[in-house]
């Protein structure tokens, strides 16, 4: 007799007793762009449906948020004033250290990260500190990095997410949190960031697009799959409490290969020009709105254990339509 499969996948119901990956939305974390100012909701021109918030606007976010059961976010800030050495990062009443006390206060129960990087602060765009030639200097930049990382803990973050790939910054930055008592804060390593181009839309959102040259001199290659293996297992050495592949959908190869190699949290990004190309697909009416979920799914299935995603909140939604979880 030959295997017939179509038995358990009959109807609806049998479907979903067989669904081998079941996505929820606490297994999403939304990025959120936080910007200098008042009474600012601004929609990103690049990523429709995305907006900047001011830290007093937050409030609109926020409820979304506990609507939808999403219980985690990551914030990336926008300075008003930009140099060299990314100041802004670390102030005291930075634009992000508020955001976290806000988030905090309103929604204790959110678990919230925060990007750790120098691109948005910086004058020249890139993610460290240059030499003379341009070059971004490694262990010049892990000092900053760490003074960021010691700023957001003290204004309450759960997580620190480094994005900068510079070698040894996990390692530092746990120590330098250790040092100040910050023990149980966690540290997600953007372990294998690819120099990819689909980051566009973000470099906009952000405005964080470098002033001359790229970022091919410290973000990974895209060509190679071992190299991210050889990284993740780096940070996993140094420290990293959660490792993260980012992109997601054009390197579920590596998701799959670091979620059978290694017994840590695998997180997977799923970034911004994934978000527009699905998103402005679905809103021409090209492909039905469920390729939001099936690209989730996918990255779900690779193995990653949760996704930062730009869709967790539409995404969460559908999912209490269709009872998927």
């Amino acid at each position: 007799m030959f295997y017939r499969g179509r038995r358990l996948r009959k109807n609806s119901s049998i479907r979903k007793m067989m669904s081998e990956v079941m996505l929820k939305p606490e297994e999403m974390m939304l990025p959120i762009f936080v910007v200098e100012g008042e009474n600012i909701k601004s929609e990103i021109s690049s990523m429709k449906g995305v907006y900047h918030y001011s830290v007093d606007m937050l409030d609109i976010i926020i409820q979304q948020m506990k609507d939808n059961n999403i219980i985690s976010c990551m914030l990336f800030g926008i300075p008003s004033i930009k140099d060299s050495c990314g100041s802004e990062a670390c102030k005291k009443d930075g634009v992000v250290q508020r955001a976290i006390k806000k988030i905090k206060e309103d929604y204790p129960e959110c678990y919230v990260t925060a990007d750790v990087c120098m691109c948005e602060y910086t004058d020249h765009g890139h993610c460290g500190i240059l030499d003379e030639n341009g070059y971004v200097i490694n262990d010049e930049t892990l000092y900053h990095l760490g003074n960021i990382a010691i700023s957001y803990a003290r204004s309450g973050v759960d997580m620190v997410a480094p994005s900068d790939m510079m070698d040894g910054h996990i390692q530092h930055i746990r120590k330098v949190l250790d040092n100040e008592g910050f023990y149980n804060v966690s540290i997600m390593g953007y372990s294998a960031k690819y120099a990819s181009n689909f980051y566009g839309p973000f470099r906009e959102a952000a405005h964080s697009a470098p002033a001359f040259g790229d970022r091919k001199s410290y973000q990974m290659d895209y060509s190679n799959s071992k190299e991210a293996i050889r990284e993740i297992q780096a940070d996993i050495q140094e420290g990293a409490d959660i490792v993260m592949v980012k992109p997601a959908m054009s390197y579920l190869d590596i998701v799959y290969s670091a979620s059978q190699r290694y017994d840590i949290p695998i997180a997977a990004y799923q970034v911004s020009g994934e978000y527009t190309m699905i998103s402005n697909a679905v809103q021409a009416g090209l492909i039905n709105k469920h390729a939001i979920l099936e690209s989730l799914i996918s990255i779900k299935r690779a193995g990653a254990k949760f996704i930062i995603t730009y869709f967790a909140i539409e995404a969460s939604k559908m999912l209490k339509e269709y009872n998927n979880y």
